[in-house]
C-alpha cells in the first residue's frame, strides 16, 4: 500500500486503536474483534517482547487490516516492525534517525510532538502528519488548536486520554486527522480473554465516531 493510500485510510476510519499485547497468540482474537466491530487498523505497541510476533500475525492473518508498529524508539525496532509486516510507525517522540530510516524506506511513520521545535522538525521532513502526545497531559484539543495556527500544513493525531467523553469533540476540528485511543482495548481485556467485550466497544467506538455531526 503507498504511504498516500495508507494515510488516506487512516484518516477514513478516524480512530486507531492503540494496542499492548503481552502474548502473541492474543494477536488473533484481538484483531478478529477489531475487525468484527469495525475498526480493521490497529497500532500494535513495542512495549512488550510479543510485539514483533504479534504484528507478524496480525499483518499474515488479517490482510484486511492496517496494522502498524508504535513507541518505536530506534532504527532497530522500525526494522524489525516492517520486516514482520507493520505498514505504518508510530514514535512517542520525534527522532530523526528513525524518521529518515522510514521516508528512505518508503514508511509512513507519525513521530511524536507537543511543541512548536517539534513540530518545525517535523515540517523539515515534510511530514504530514504528526502524533501529538501526552495529549491530556499537555492541554488537549486547545493546544493542538494553537499549534496549528502557525503550522497551516500539518494535521495531528492526538494519542493519550481519548476516550468516548472527548473523540467526537477531537475530531470535529479539521486538523485532527484521526485519533489513538486504548480504552476499547485495555490490558485487562486482552489479558482476561474478554474479546466479545472488545468487540462491542470496538462496534460502538465506530458507531459513535460515524454518527451525524461526530466529524
Amino acid at each position: 500500500m503507498r504511504q498516500e493510500e495508507l494515510l488516506a485510510n487512516i484518516k477514513e476510519k478516524r480512530l486507531v486503536p492503540v494496542v499492548k499485547l503481552d502474548r502473541a497468540e492474543d494477536a488473533k482474537p484481538l484483531c478478529e474483534a477489531l475487525c468484527q466491530g469495525g475498526l480493521p487498523v490497529a497500532e500494535i505497541t513495542f512495549r512488550t517482547e510479543a510485539a514483533e510476533e504479534s504484528i507478524r500475525t496480525a499483518s499474515r492473518e488479517f490482510p484486511e487490516m492496517i496494522v502498524g508498529a508504535g513507541t518505536v524508539i530506534n532504527v532497530e525496532q522500525a526494522r524489525r516492525a516492517v520486516d514482520a509486516g507493520a505498514s505504518f510507525l508510530v514514535s512517542p517522540g520525534i527522532s530523526r534517525e528513525v524518521t529518515e530510516w522510514a521516508l528512505k524506506n518508503q514508511i509512513c511513520i507519525f513521530p511524536g510532538t507537543c511543541t512548536p521545535t517539534e513540530i518545525m522538525i517535523a515540517l523539515e521532513y515534510e511530514l504530514p502528519v504528526v502524533k501529538f502526545f501526552p495529549a491530556s497531559q499537555y492541554g488537549g484539543l486547545e493546544t493542538i488548536k494553537a499549534l496549528a495556527a502557525p503550522f497551516p500544513g500539518i494535521s495531528f493525531m492526538p494519542t493519550g486520554g481519548i476516550g468516548v467523553h472527548n473523540i467526537k469533540e477531537y475530531l470535529a476540528f479539521k486538523k485532527v486527522a484521526a485519533c489513538g485511543g486504548s480504552w476499547m482495548v485495555k490490558d485487562t481485556f486482552i489479558k482476561e480473554g474478554s474479546f466479545d467485550k472488545i468487540r462491542e466497544l470496538t462496534r460502538e467506538a465506530a458507531a459513535l465516531i460515524n454518527e451525524e455531526g461526530a466529524l
